[in-house]
């Protein structure tokens, strides 16, 4: 079980731009894939992006964000971050990150993959 903990959300308006971080206190992050997941008001979770272990750091994204959003890792700070470009306000949601077990799934079953626990959460509010 990895515990993780979200920052960055806020509030842009539309167009703009947040980067948030998923990090792991007492975990080697890049040992782990991990998920990105946004749930909106009245909405179901959704995974949207997922980043493998640091041996092959593979990608994918959900339809709704890709080109708009990027997963990396920063192993310095020992990171994995959501560079979120191009916002809109169907973007607006509480972001959670999860350790999984591996992205090899689709994006729509990865809930079901977690290898710890969500964190808090981290709204992202996009409004003009």
């Amino acid at each position: 079980q990895v515990p993780v903990v979200e920052s960055g959300g806020g509030l842009v308006q539309p167009g703009g731009s947040l980067r948030l971080s998923c990090a792991a206190p007492g975990f080697t992050l890049g040992n782990y894939a991990v998920g990105w997941f946004r749930q909106a008001p009245g909405k179901e979770r959704e995974g949207i992006s997922c980043i493998s272990s640091s041996r092959s750091s593979t990608t994918n994204y959900v339809d709704s964000v890709k080109g708009r959003f990027t997963i990396s890792r920063d192993n310095a700070k020992n990171t994995v971050d959501l560079q979120m470009n191009a916002l809109k306000p169907e973007d607006t949601a509480v972001y959670y990150c999860a350790a999984v077990l591996s992205c090899s799934v689709p994006l729509a079953t990865i809930h079901k993959m977690l290898s710890g626990p969500y964190g808090q959460g981290t709204q992202v509010t996009v409004s003009s």
